[in-house]
């Protein structure tokens, strides 16, 4: 069973041990991060909003591959050091970092091509109600990745059920197709890679 201070934290970094989370959050997810973005086959010219940013590990490969990125989190803590880190970028309008939930996402609509999260859908109180969120915030054509460890893995660990909720993908292909999305799938770098990042799609139309 993962301790609850551990849990809180990996939902909400905050203080001098949500520096910490942040840090290992950055080791440990670096590998899913990198695949997800790289699913999101970004352009130069893309807007990209990244939910559920925590230690900002996949930000500089955001900022280095598209025009604009953005991104929303649960935790203050983590939301102003991103402003800090990225201040040029955000003062040269390259830039937006907001506290905020997936369920009430603070952009207009259409106003990003690319949407990706990871390690994120546990802590939202709707699949339904996050993926309508992404789906409106979404230009037609838009694309967004969804990373996470399946049910099956999460329930071995033991996290604790206030706190997570652990999601099959199964669950999270259907949640984008009820939401609108199409050509939605399923990716992993390797059969036996224990997560995985589902893709899906504005319909263009």
């Amino acid at each position: 069973m993962i301790p609850r201070v551990l849990a809180w934290q990996l939902s909400r970094p905050t203080g001098v041990l949500g520096a910490l989370v942040r840090r290992l959050m950055n080791r440990g997810n670096a590998r899913m991060n990198a695949f997800a973005v790289g699913l999101l086959e970004l352009a130069p010219a893309d807007r990209v909003l990244e939910i559920g940013f925590g230690g900002g590990v996949t930000l500089p490969s955001l900022f280095a591959g598209a025009a604009f990125v953005a991104g929303v989190d649960r935790s203050g803590d983590v939301v102003a050091r991103a402003r800090a880190r990225f201040a040029g970028a955000v003062a040269a309008g390259r830039g937006d970092f907001r506290e905020g939930q997936v369920e009430a996402l603070p952009f207009d609509g259409g106003s990003f091509d690319k949407v990706c999260t990871v390690n994120t859908v546990y802590f939202w109180t709707s699949l339904d109600a996050g993926f309508s969120e992404i789906h409106r915030v979404l230009s037609p054509g838009g694309r967004v990745a969804v990373g996470f460890l399946p049910k099956e893995r999460m329930d071995r660990i033991g996290f604790p059920g206030d706190i997570f909720t652990p999601r099959a993908p199964d669950d999270v292909v259907a949640a984008l197709i009820r939401t609108g999305f199409t050509d939605v799938r399923v990716e992993r770098p390797e059969p036996a890679t224990p997560w995985n990042v589902v893709v899906g799609f504005r319909p263009a139309g």
